[in-house]
């Protein structure tokens, strides 16, 4: 071995030595014990608080987790004492309701893990919302069916007008639930969370000018649409051939979809599950149909009052009363309007959702007493009635 390959081994050894020598300082303290590095401690420190923190916040959490599963369990239960009272003609009393407002979480956020400085909690996975195209695409895959559309907004109005009028509806419910559901100037196929942006991510299925989810549809074809199918049978009696034939092959799809609702039992949970299904979602796309959609959109509302008139209800209901039936259901509604006046500002609306609904629905927390929600829609619907769209179905209703 010569001595140049000796002098490099040397200066590789001389410069590891330099380059290593801060580290080696830095982790022998002056007394020569073996510590473990400043940071090491640090970390130890904070690791030791954050479980600290860590367990109060999952005490918290559990605490207010219990407390929410027995107000829940406490409105549901309340829910069925009344309608079985009702069913046996007994009064019910303020007592009937839970009093109180749903829990709210007051503890601790989650703490940070120091072991983890740039750990972000995975986002919640964002669910699907099928859209109108949607609609179209299953309606037309799975039941061979275009809805026939409208020319204009305007022909849409007057259809809904002429059948909603013929159904009993007065001009202020009509146009007032309108105002309140599509917010005064929405169009025929106006989805939920799509009224103002139609690049924005869809809500839910509601669909149309009274917002009928897919489950509504699916459930209204299947109690009414051989109702449905009496009506446009007699109408196409009155058109001339070729007009006729198109009507009457629609006639043979409403059927199909009618048989497809009545698959099973009448309950809003089986109705659910079909709607959620293609063909469900192919039946939705009746309400974009000129003939079927007013119809349907109609139905919603006329279930409402005939629900009412036959819970002894006679009087002819606010345009405000109908849209507390139409937002959280007849009977839930109908709970709500005929509550004694005194009792509307004591009765938190919570009474009236169920758990998931109302954790959904800013407006009714918002507005959080039976009172305060009645006067919030009646408020809503005067601002809305005087935007373009709800004019122009007020005219179409003289």
């Amino acid at each position: 071995m010569g001595i140049a390959p000796t002098f490099r081994r040397l200066g590789y050894l001389l410069a590891a030595s330099i380059l290593l020598a801060p580290a080696a300082l830095q982790a022998q303290p002056a007394d020569g014990r073996n510590q473990p590095p400043l940071a090491a401690s640090a970390l130890a420190a904070a690791m030791a608080q954050y479980r600290r923190a860590l367990a109060e916040y999952m005490e918290a959490q559990a605490s207010y987790a219990a407390a929410t599963e027995a107000y829940w369990s406490a409105i549901a239960v309340k829910r069925r004492l009344r309608a079985t009272k009702r069913a046996n003609h007994e009064q019910i009393l303020l007592d009937d309701y839970v009093l109180a407002q749903p829990p709210v979480y007051a503890g601790p956020p989650r703490p940070r893990n120091p072991s983890k400085p740039h750990e972000e909690a995975p986002p919640a996975p964002e669910i699907y919302v099928p859209v109108v195209a949607d609609f179209l695409a299953a309606a037309q895959r799975e039941f061979k069916f275009v809805p026939r559309m409208p020319q204009s907004e305007s022909e849409f109005k007057r259809a809904y007008a002429k059948v909603a009028l013929a159904a009993g509806l007065t001009k202020e419910q009509i146009v007032r639930i309108y105002g309140f559901e599509a917010g005064g100037n929405g169009d025929y196929d106006v989805q939920a969370g799509l009224e103002y942006n139609k690049r924005a991510r869809a809500m839910t299925t509601a669909l149309g000018y009274n917002q009928l989810l897919a489950t509504n549809t699916v459930e209204i074809i299947a109690e009414k649409g051989n109702q449905f199918i009496l009506s446009l049978t007699a109408r196409a009696a009155q058109l001339p051939d070729d007009q006729k034939k198109a009507l009457e092959s629609k006639i043979a799809i409403v059927r199909k979809m009618v048989n497809f609702g009545k698959s099973v039992a009448d309950d809003w949970n089986e109705h659910q599950a079909l709607a959620n299904t293609p063909k469900g979602l192919g039946v939705h796309a009746m309400n974009l149909d000129l003939d079927v959609g007013p119809l349907l959109q109609t139905q919603k509302l006329l279930d409402s009052v005939v629900f009412a008139r036959r819970k002894g209800v006679g009087e002819r209901l606010s345009a405000a009363e109908l849209e507390m039936m139409n937002l959280t259901g007849d009977g839930n509604g109908l709970d709500m309007i005929v509550m004694p006046l005194a009792w509307r500002d004591q009765v938190p609306t919570a009474n009236f959702f169920q758990r998931s609904g109302y954790k959904n629905n800013p407006v009714a927390q918002r507005n959080n007493v039976v009172g305060k929600l009645i006067a919030a829609t009646d408020a809503r619907m005067d601002q809305e009635i005087n935007k373009p769209g709800a004019k122009e179905l007020a005219a179409a209703l003289r």
